[in-house]
């Protein structure tokens, strides 16, 4: 049992509903096209980034069966910038999936809404609490932080059957009462406290609506909350990237495998080692460019431009893209970058 009064959950939805957030595109419908877009947008990426993709999104695809009949490609190239690439291509294919499988109506049930391509527990449940009133827990990020603090839940969330017992407690605190109108707003209010007050280091306390149910507040130390000892080692990887580029302005690029670093993106050609690159280009002068370091969730990877002027590049499954076409392509974000930089 939880131990906290059955008013948690109805402090959590007055508080929201007078101080909550209220002004994002993706709070003021109930369209499952639209709160299930925002979801996978706002995964490790902030609101203030995420807010011209969402529009620009809707502006090219404005319902599911639009997205489902695009082209991946072309998916990918309205996506670039925002990182993650896997969440484009599932995106891509659950948008398939709501169409070949529910006639392109989401499910109803976060149950069935889970077996979609990229959508966890807790996008489920948001999901399904947000546009049909399902009473469902999330478990993002944020919402961890909050109700482990309120909870004083000290168990390791890297251990399974800890996070497994988090998401039963979770469920015990759900209202119980005119879910329509009371799941939006609790689950709203959880996202909203950890965003704005509850914070990881600096948690505003006196501002929070729980405080006086909160066992982290009242031991005056909430950021002991969550626990979670496992950390995935950092690595690095040197790699690289021939930008080769003909006399009006067209450079090579070549579409990633299907798994691995940038998957199915653009790119140019990538190489382990300058050797290798220049065993392949030996009749062309090489010109290094300033090596640089681009930062994924786990790894440092130091990019090494070579910069060379020909139009002849002897590799297979690429082309030549002029300005116009790779600007809408799907690029890595550093590759992207390297580009404009060169004009």
């Amino acid at each position: 049992m939880s131990g906290l009064p059955e008013a948690f959950a109805s402090r959590v939805v007055r508080w929201q509903k007078t101080h909550g957030r209220h002004a994002l595109p993706w709070q003021a419908t109930r369209d499952p096209y639209r709160v299930w877009l925002s979801e996978v947008m706002l995964q490790q990426t902030q609101v203030s980034t995420v807010l011209a993709y969402y529009e620009r999104f809707l502006a090219r695809w404005p319902e599911v069966a639009a997205l489902a009949a695009a082209p991946e490609d072309e998916v990918l190239g309205l996506w670039s910038g925002l990182g993650y690439y896997s969440r484009a291509r599932n995106l891509h294919r659950c948008a398939q999936a709501v169409v070949e499988r529910f006639g392109g109506e989401f499910p109803r049930s976060a149950a069935q809404l889970a077996t979609l391509p990229g959508i966890g527990r807790s996008t489920a449940a948001a999901i399904a609490s947000f546009c049909f009133g399902e009473r469902v827990a999330i478990l993002d990020g944020n919402v961890k932080r909050v109700l482990t603090r309120v909870l004083g839940y000290g168990v390791d969330l890297a251990s399974a059957p800890a996070e497994r017992a988090l998401w039963d407690l979770a469920t015990e605190l759900l209202p119980r009462q005119d879910l329509q109108d009371t799941m939006p707003a609790y689950t709203q209010g959880l996202m909203d406290l950890g965003a704005t007050l509850c914070l990881p280091r600096k948690p505003a306390c006196l501002l929070c609506p729980v405080e006086a149910d909160c066992v982290g507040a009242r031991e005056g130390e909430p950021t002991r909350y969550p626990v979670k000892t496992r950390k995935l080692r950092r690595t690095a990887e040197s790699l690289w990237l021939l930008h080769a580029r003909k006399p009006d302005g067209a450079v090579w690029l070549e579409k990633r495998p299907a798994t691995g670093i940038w998957a199915g993106l653009y790119c140019l050609p990538v190489y382990a080692s300058r050797e290798l690159l220049a065993g392949e280009h030996a009749h062309a002068t090489l010109e290094d460019g300033e090596a640089f370091v681009h930062a994924l969730t786990h790894k440092d990877l130091h990019l090494h431009p070579v910069h060379v002027a020909t139009d002849r590049v002897a590799r297979a499954g690429g082309g030549w893209f002029g300005r116009t076409e790779w600007e809408v392509l799907g690029l890595p974000a550093p590759v992207r970058r390297l580009l404009v930089d060169a004009g």
